[in-house]
């Protein structure tokens, strides 16, 4: 079984993450959903909040399952007996960050490969630290994530 692990903080879930996962539930004949804690990122939602979103965005996928998690990415896919790491590049500049991250945890988890997908031409410029700031500062974000995404920050950022 080729199960992938595709981890992040998803602070929040956007529609460029729905598509990589859409896209990868072809692909694979499972794939986690992996939401990182991320303390240090000092995350807008809760971890058990950030399943939540990304459970009821997903939840059309059959074979997508969503988990959190706060022990190394290593650990956490040996665990799961994922053999295969999910990563998106939306850009040329996320190439260098994850080159080195896929080389780490090579050396950490050698069974496990790393495998970059590249968002949609339509989601390749959407960032959850996008999303957050226009969501505070009032503006529309419907167009940039799932109706229940947008929900949770409208109730994080009233008015």
């Amino acid at each position: 079984m080729n199960r992938a692990l595709y981890p992040g903080t998803f602070d929040p879930i956007t529609k460029g993450h729905g598509d990589l996962i859409e896209r990868a539930a072809r692909l694979f004949d499972e794939v986690i959903v992996a939401v990182a804690a991320s303390p240090k990122k000092n995350p807008l939602f809760s971890l058990d909040k950030r399943v939540e979103l990304a459970e009821a965005v997903t939840a059309h996928l059959p074979n997508v399952r969503v988990i959190g998690f706060s022990n190394l990415l290593a650990q956490f896919a040996q665990q799961q007996q994922a053999n295969v790491l999910l990563r998106g590049l939306r850009a040329v500049s996320d190439f260098e960050y994850e080159f080195q991250l896929a080389n780490m945890n090579r050396q950490l988890a050698p069974q496990v490969e790393s495998l970059f997908l590249t968002p949609s031409e339509q989601y390749s410029y959407i960032s959850s630290s996008l999303v957050r700031e226009i969501a505070a500062l009032g503006g529309e974000i419907g167009k940039f994530v799932h109706p229940v995404v947008a929900q949770a920050l409208h109730e994080r950022y009233p008015g």
